[in-house]
């Protein structure tokens, strides 16, 4: 079968177009799933995104395209300054305000038009769109072309049935209780996502416009794994009532050093200095703390932070987000001489940082994490316990997946999801930090158990993604699907 399907997809010329949302949490895995597709036989495949966003990406698929992948990466222009948005604000991670996201996604749609002339001068022609579901327009462009359409879902199929299930329930209690693989689950109507938690039309449309266009969708594909979640997979099939193609995790296409040191964003140290300092430290010491590209955390609750991890005595890289190091904590780091008291056990990164080479270096042992799912899943990846600090969205989903379905994770205790505009609140005190790092990184049998279900997981993760494992016949069952479209 392998055969025949190569001799089909090189005879075909496939072509597949990805389109993903211009943010990191659908720029790095659906940039990463190009990779994989591009790996195999007869494959044309190419990432259609804006001008700034191709500059960042342009390293990323150089690096690919030098080792003999073939990727295309073609810039369309950005109607930001026609949608109200200020200069180069291009992906979601550069929005200085939540009161711009209307104006993001209404440039977005104004893609359509200039996307369908590209691909009509395309060759080879495409054969399918590959699109992040908050896309919804795309499903117009796949329909002008006759062309399939998948939607890239960056979630695991846990959240995507807690979703459903959640969407199902009363609105009016103060709490939702669903059963996931006869485990009852109970999410506080704080922990909901915006849309569950209160009357925002807006936003209730703009959500109706993407379910309508996963409808019309000929199949769904998820980054994450079977073996992970298998019962959970198959409920969500049944619910759903749609293809689902569990295709993750897609990070583990960055084998080389230097792949995983220069994915999604320019660095904000030096590689060697980054390994360097990993090298120093025992297997197993070191926490990493990171809360991903759009959790905007106040200068209030980052010096609690800072404060916890120190107060660990546990080494520690700590990432704190450039827009995030505001005057106020640089202040703080320099007056209260942080870096100097913490000295060598302390590593703190201003700016971007290469989480997949440090998550699966040998000497983290803890993962302190916001909770989005590519984070999540490359700490699963990694075999590295987690500490979850969930902040909006999915994200409470993700952190009853880690810490009661999973168990590789324990709780920092956070109660109710952040709202935009209250940013100023501190949620979580140092001691609570402290002690979520003493529960993870301790010895133990508990600690032990924790630590060992990680690695199991770790181990599935990479036996799914390899050539036979479910991953990869998934991906082989997508290309199928598309030569079955192309033929008819």
């Amino acid at each position: 079968m392998a055969s025949s399907q190569t001799q089909n997809q090189q005879q075909l010329q496939l072509h597949f177009v990805i389109v993903p949302l211009m943010s990191q949490s659908h720029l790095i895995p659906m940039t990463d799933f190009a990779k994989l597709l591009a790996r195999r036989p007869g494959l044309t495949v190419t990432i259609i995104t804006t001008p700034l966003n191709a500059v960042r990406y342009q390293p990323v698929i150089d690096r690919a395209n030098k080792g003999g992948l073939g990727i295309r990466l073609i810039p369309l222009p950005f109607p930001g300054r026609e949608a109200g948005l200020p200069p180069n604000c291009e992906n979601m991670d550069s929005l200085a305000s939540p009161d711009l996201v209307e104006n993001f996604f209404e440039a977005t749609s104004m893609l359509q038009h200039p996307l369908q002339k590209l691909l009509a001068h395309l060759h080879p022609p495409p054969s399918c769109i590959i699109t992040s579901n908050a896309l919804p327009w795309t499903s117009k462009v796949a329909t002008k072309f006759r062309i399939p359409r998948y939607v890239f879902n960056a979630l695991s199929c846990f959240t995507l049935l807690c979703s459903k299930l959640v969407e199902e329930s009363p609105k009016n209690s103060e709490s939702v209780s669903i059963s996931v693989r006869d485990m009852r689950i109970e999410f506080p109507k704080a922990q909901l996502p915006e849309s569950m938690r209160r009357n925002a039309d807006k936003l209730n449309g703009m959500l109706d416009q993407m379910k309508e266009a996963k409808r019309s969708a000929q199949g769904v594909l998820v980054n994450s794994l079977e073996e992970m979640e298998p019962e959970i997979v198959e409920e969500y099939k049944k619910v759903a009532k749609e293809n689902i193609w569990c295709i993750g995790p897609v990070s583990l296409c960055n084998r080389e050093i230097s792949d995983q040191f220069h994915r999604g964003n320019k660095a904000a140290m030096d590689e060697q200095d980054c390994l360097k300092w990993l090298d120093s430290k025992k297997s197993g010491s070191v926490l990493y703390a990171c809360f991903g590209s759009l959790c905007h955390i106040s200068s209030p609750q980052l010096i609690e932070i800072g404060l916890g991890l120190e107060a660990s005595n546990q080494p520690f890289i700590w990432i704190i987000r450039g827009v995030d190091c505001s005057e106020e904590i640089e202040k703080w780091l320099k007056e209260e001489r942080f870096e100097e008291r913490t000295g060598e056990r302390g590593l703190v990164i201003r700016g971007w940082a290469p989480q997949v080479l440090i998550l699966s270096h040998p000497a983290v042992g803890g993962f302190l994490t916001h909770c989005g799912w590519n984070s999540t899943l490359e700490g699963v990846c990694a075999g590295v316990p987690m500490i979850t600090w969930p902040m909006f969205a999915e994200q409470f989903y993700n952190e009853k997946l880690v810490t009661q379905v999973l168990r590789i994770g324990v709780r920092v205790g956070v109660e109710n999801g952040m709202v935009w505009g209250e940013e100023e609140k501190v949620l979580v005190k140092r001691e609570r930090v402290k002690k979520a790092i003493e529960e993870v990184m301790m010895d133990g049998e508990e600690c032990e158990e924790r630590r060992k279900r990680a690695r199991e997981f770790a181990k599935m993760a990479k036996k799914a993604i390899e050539e036979g494992g479910s991953s990869y016949l998934n991906i082989t069952y997508l290309i199928e699907d598309v030569i079955q479209h192309v033929m008819n």
